[in-house]
């Protein structure tokens, strides 16, 4: 049976879609191609019709991501103190316990570099975040400051999901998210 262009189309974008939230949920390793074509009620042979490789689909997914992450940026970025709704998003209870719909950057970056294949879409992610950031920063040092913030909003997610203690990662998003608030503008 022979599929229309359109039905391919929309499959390809359900793959990303499914993929994107499930490499930001499980990681990429963690994310077999089997499960992934048969949560989508599909064949793991048909997955090649739409893909090179994991790895071009891995590529598609993170820009998924962050496409979807550059929406919500777009709209914080655009509003009353900017820099403070970004870090209160960022450092929510809600985007610690959602990774399949928030920034892709702890969960794939980390992953990406440990396989030594970094990849010129978590640049674009990054960069479209540190331009935002420093966009609200004063002085010579915005740069420089909005690379720290950065870091610091990615570490303290990424611990945040890493410990079993609830306190202790809530008590990391407030921490963080207070100190960097403290150091604004």
């Amino acid at each position: 049976m022979r599929y229309s262009q359109n039905h391919k189309a929309q499959t390809h974008q359900r793959i990303i879609k499914e993929a994107s939230a499930r490499f930001r949920r499980d990681g990429i390793g963690a994310t077999g191609l089997q499960p992934l074509m048969k949560a989508l009620g599909l064949t793991h042979g048909g997955f090649y019709s739409h893909f090179k490789s994991k790895d071009e689909l891995v590529e598609k997914a993170l820009q998924a991501a962050g496409d979807e992450v550059n929406v919500v940026c777009a709209e914080l970025f655009a509003g009353d103190r900017p820099l403070e709704a970004f870090i209160d998003t960022y450092l929510s209870e809600w985007h610690q316990a959602s990774p399949h719909k928030g920034c892709p950057l702890p969960t794939m970056s980390s992953e990406l570099g440990l396989r030594g294949q970094p990849s010129p879409t978590s640049d674009a992610v990054l960069r479209a975040r540190l331009e935002q950031i420093e966009s609200t920063l004063e002085g010579e040092n915005a740069a420089d400051q909005s690379i720290f913030i950065m870091s610091a909003l990615v570490g303290a997610l990424l611990l945040s999901r890493s410990v079993e203690c609830p306190e202790l990662a809530r008590r990391m998003l407030d921490v963080t998210r207070e100190r960097l608030k403290q150091h604004e503008g």
